[in-house]
């Protein structure tokens, strides 16, 4: 059950971003996609289980758009950066270690690809629950792991109780 979900949600954001629909580019999308599903369908759904509460789905739908902005944000901060006279008096490039309160693989995956995803930061390892982290500045370092993990763990980490 969890490869056919998988390929079905695979399968559905292929058609979304070929806008082919002619039946050969669907049929390369059914072979891709089933592959695709057949290997990896583990990592949607590691304990096997389709569980994909309505929780995660509402989290993330509040936490994308979040995300989204602060992306925007960073890409400024970055674009002023580059930009600046003095741009060497205002980057210090440094490798920052943190520990992470998020338990769940996929809300740690989530965490890592999130910081990655921000210009400024590059998620470099991570090992269980400690992150390693690339940052382009002082504030950026200072900045981790701050709101956006108190944000993934709000959107994906089931309740404790």
């Amino acid at each position: 059950m969890s490869r056919l979900v998988t390929f079905l949600i695979l399968f559905a954001f292929w058609m979304m971003l070929s806008g082919m629909f002619d039946a050969f580019h669907l049929f390369l999308g059914v072979i891709a996609c089933g592959a695709v599903a057949y290997f990896s369908a583990h990592l949607l759904f590691p304990d096997g289980k389709v569980g994909l509460c309505g929780r995660n789905v509402l989290g993330m739908a509040l936490y994308l758009p979040w995300l989204f902005w602060q992306i925007v944000i960073a890409n400024l901060q970055v674009a002023k950066i580059v930009l600046h006279p003095r741009m060497l008096d205002l980057i210090n490039p440094q490798i920052v270690r943190f520990k992470t309160a998020i338990k769940s693989p996929f809300a740690r995956v989530t965490f890592g690809q999130s910081i990655t995803l921000t210009p400024g930061t590059i998620t470099i390892n991570i090992d269980r629950d400690e992150f390693t982290v690339y940052a382009l500045t002082d504030d950026t370092a200072a900045s981790l792991p701050g709101e956006m993990e108190k944000r993934v763990a709000a959107a994906l980490e089931k309740e404790q109780g």
